[in-house]
C-alpha cells in the first residue's frame, strides 16, 4: 500500500501550553484513518497542520511523497477538505455551488461540467442537482458538502465529522460513500464522535489525548494490546462441563468454562475459531444448539486509554 500522507512529530503550542505534541502517523492508499479523541485533545489543531492551514512549531508533513505546508500549493492540489460546517451557499443551487468551487480549484471551464456531474454522481445527488441548497435535508446537504471537497479528485480527503447532526439513514449512505472512495484508492483522514462509525469504517485509528497519540492500530491490535479477547456463548446438550474442558484444549481458546448451562469461551479470534468448535463438538456426539459471538467493544478500549467516552 503506497504511502500518501506521512505526519512526523508534529508538535503546537500556544504560550505555555503545549496542545500537539509529537504527533506521528501515516496514511496509505485506499486506507480510511479515523483520528479520535475526546474534545480538547488536540483533533482540531492537528488536522489544521496536516491540512497546511497552521504551521507546526516543529515536526513535518508529506502529501505524495512532498513535504507539506502553507506556502506549498503542489500538495494542496492533492487534498480535498470537508469541515464541520457546511461550506456552501444556501441560495446556491448544488452545481452552482460546486462550479463556484471549480473556479476555487482552478479547474478549466471545459472541464468543470463533467467534474460537476462525476462528483454529484459519486455523492447520489443528480436528481437534485439543481435544487437550492437550502431546500435539502441535513443528510442531503452533507453529501452536497462532500461533493465539493472532490472537486479536485483529491489523493488525500479529510473528513471532520462528516455526519454530525444527520440522520441515521443518511449517516449510512455518508459512510457508504466514504469506504467507495477509499475503494477507488484515495486516503482519508476521518474525525467522528460515533464510535460505531469508527469501527464500521475505519482500518486503523489513531486515538489522541491531551496532544498525544496514545495508541494506534486496527480495531483487533487495539482491543488486543489491552488484553481483551472476543467471547464465544454456547448453549449444547449433554454435559455443559465435559464440552468446556474439550474446547479449553483448542489452540487459540485461552479460557472455558460452564455456565448457565452452556459454555463461555475466551478466545483470540471468534471468526477464524468458530468452524473448529463446531467440528469438534459434532465429533465427539454434541449437538450445539446456538453460538453466540461477543467482540471486545472499542468504547470500552477508548475509555481505558482516555478516562473519558469519546463524545466527553
Amino acid at each position: 500500500m503506497e504511502k500518501v500522507v506521512a505526519v512526523v512529530g508534529l508538535t503546537k503550542s500556544y504560550g505555555d501550553v503545549k496542545v500537539v505534541d509529537d504527533v506521528s502517523f501515516s496514511i496509505g492508499e485506499g486506507e480510511v484513518y479515523g483520528l479520535l479523541g475526546p474534545n480538547g485533545a488536540g483533533k482540531t489543531t492537528t488536522i489544521s497542520m496536516v491540512m497546511g492551514i497552521l504551521r507546526p512549531d516543529a515536526g513535518e508533513v508529506s502529501v505524495g511523497g512532498i513535504p507539506h505546508g502553507p506556502e506549498e500549493m503542489r500538495t494542496k492540489a492533492l487534498i480535498g477538505f470537508v469541515p464541520q460546517q457546511n461550506a456552501l451557499y444556501e441560495d446556491l443551487t448544488a452545481v452552482e455551488n460546486l462550479h463556484f468551487f471549480a473556479k476555487l480549484y482552478g479547474i478549466p471551464r471545459a472541464e468543470a461540467g463533467g467534474r460537476v456531474d462525476e462528483v454529484l454522481a459519486a455523492v447520489g445527488l443528480t436528481d437534485r442537482a439543481n435544487e437550492a441548497v437550502s431546500q435539502y435535508s441535513g443528510g442531503m446537504a452533507r453529501r452536497a458538502n462532500i461533493a465539493a471537497g472532490l472537486m479536485n479528485r483529491p489523493r488525500f480527503l479529510v473528513l471532520d465529522e462528516p455526519t454530525a447532526g444527520v440522520d441515521p439513514q443518511s449517516r449510512s449512505a455518508i459512510l457508504e460513500h466514504v469506504r467507495a472512495l477509499a475503494d477507488s484508492g484515495v486516503a482519508v483522514l476521518y474525525t467522528t464522535h460515533y464510535m460505531e462509525e469508527a469501527e464500521r469504517l475505519c482500518d486503523r485509528i489513531g486515538v489522541l489525548d491531551d496532544g498525544r497519540l496514545v495508541a494506534e492500530g486496527t480495531r483487533r491490535e487495539l482491543v488486543t494490546r489491552l488484553g481483551e479477547r472476543d467471547r464465544i456463548d454456547l448453549a449444547v446438550d449433554g454435559s455443559a462441563g465435559d464440552a468446556a474442558r474439550l474446547l479449553e484444549a483448542l489452540p487459540g481458546v485461552h479460557a472455558a468454562a460452564a455456565k448457565d448451562g452452556g459454555v463461555e469461551l475466551s478466545v483470540d479470534n471468534a471468526s477464524e475459531l468458530s468452524p473448529a468448535i463446531v467440528r469438534t463438538l459434532a465429533e465427539e456426539g454434541f449437538e450445539m444448539r446456538s453460538l453466540q459471538v461477543r467482540e471486545p467493544d472499542l468504547e470500552a478500549v477508548f475509555l481505558s486509554l482516555t478516562g473519558k467516552a469519546l463524545r466527553d
